[in-house]
């Protein structure tokens, strides 16, 4: 084995048990963001890097979150370098539903937040620890989260109660109209039914509510007749 090879060796054992160790470390990613129109916590940027960058940095890695764009599309990466010169990365392309500098911030900030997540090794959890008495629900709870956590950051920190409901009503609307299927349209208003249910219980919401059943029938009708032609 020649020098160079056992140096690089070296370096990536060095770098690995470092990033054992930290993982180690590393505290809970704790749902402590309200959100007060739906009752439910998440975790955000700030939840997450104080979960892992703390032991990440004790642990001899520093921690960059660049963005760039390729062939693909505009994305941000995490990456975590350590000082013998090994580095982990990941990347996360954006998706940016609003065509202005917050839908971008937020897209942003959301993969930051799983970049970092998905790259530690940790996830968000409830203080009480009763989320692990749940695994069979654990992956559509985390698709779950993942939608929801993808609207609220295209929010302003003070949005009201009716803009956070329009932000649910136009996602939806837009899963609907994405649809190509009965079943693929009546999948989403199943999946969706706890948020269509707020809509359509708070008469304030009403219009939103409309535009919601409006989606659904356009595209039911669309798909109807496509099937016909």
């Amino acid at each position: 084995m020649s020098e160079e090879m056992e140096k690089n060796i070296i370096a990536e054992v060095s770098a690995i048990t470092d990033l054992i160790n930290a993982q180690s470390d590393m505290g809970k990613a704790l749902k402590d963001k309200e959100n007060p129109h739906f009752r439910s916590k998440y975790a955000d940027l700030a939840s997450v890097q104080s979960a892992c960058l703390e032991p990440l940095r004790a642990h001899n890695f520093a921690v960059f979150q660049p963005c760039g764009r390729d062939q693909v599309g505009d994305y941000v990466d995490t990456i975590f370098a350590h000082k013998g010169g090994r580095m982990f990365t990941s990347r996360i392309y954006l998706e940016v539903d609003k065509k202005n500098m917050q839908g971008l911030g937020s897209a942003i900030t959301y993969a930051r937040r799983y970049g970092l997540m998905g790259l530690s090794g940790i996830a968000p959890e409830d203080d009480d620890g009763n989320a692990a008495a749940q695994a069979p629900n654990r992956t559509a709870e985390a698709i779950q989260d993942a939608w929801e956590d993808g609207i609220r950051d295209s929010l302003p920190q003070n949005a009201t109660q009716f803009q956070i409901a329009e932000a649910y009503a136009d996602a939806i609307c837009i899963e609907l109209t994405s649809k190509k299927s009965i079943s693929g349209l009546d999948n989403v208003w199943t999946k969706r039914q706890k948020y269509i249910s707020n809509l359509q219980n708070n008469e304030a919401y009403a219009d939103l509510m409309n535009k919601v059943i409006d989606a659904y029938e356009n595209t039911k009708n669309t798909i109807t007749e496509n099937k016909a032609a």
